[in-house]
């Protein structure tokens, strides 16, 4: 397989039922292997350390990586005017292409909550910012067994800072 294909093999949309059926299968098969699933999520606009550092952290902690990835619509929700910088198509391609990912899922909602719900991950993680009840997801995951873990961010590293930045370039 080439290299183009085997990044775009791991990019899923969610809201595409057929990419909602090849990923279910996939998990059944990673299940049925006995595959200890990892999910994060966010909108990785301008990847940076920081988004390195986060998802290699993650990765460690177990045999499969999912990173649900916001959709540019569901990014104009929930960030500031002018994001993403980045379409999604970029962004998904890019995560998708460092070997420790095995799957990128666009979902169009602000949350995962549905996705989560869909792929019920044995670890549910996200920033250290966050408390753990306050997670998306966390019930899902707790009542399946689950373990939540939030990872503290790489300082000095932010998708906002590099925009400051640019703006003052």
């Amino acid at each position: 397989m080439k290299t183009n294909d085997l990044i775009h093999s791991k990019i899923y949309y969610f809201s595409k039922e057929e990419d909602r059926a090849n990923l279910m299968r996939l998990l059944a098969f990673w299940r049925f292997r006995e595959k200890k699933i990892i999910f994060t999520n966010g909108c990785f606009d301008i990847l940076h350390l920081g988004h390195i550092d986060y998802l290699s952290k993650s990765s460690d902690l177990g045999d499969i990586l999912i990173i649900g990835l916001n959709t540019d619509s569901s990014v104009k929700k929930i960030k500031d005017k002018g994001r993403p910088v980045n379409d999604e198509n970029a962004r998904a391609n890019i995560l998708a292409s460092i070997g420790f990912v095995n799957a990128v899922v666009l979902f169009d909602e602000t949350t995962p909550y549905d996705l989560i719900k869909i792929i019920c991950p044995n670890i549910l993680i996200k920033g250290s910012d966050y408390k753990l009840k306050n997670i998306v997801g966390y019930d899902i995951v707790r009542e399946n067994g689950g373990e939540i873990v939030t990872i503290d961010f790489l300082e000095g590293y932010s998708t906002s800072s590099i925009i400051k930045k640019i703006k003052l370039l």
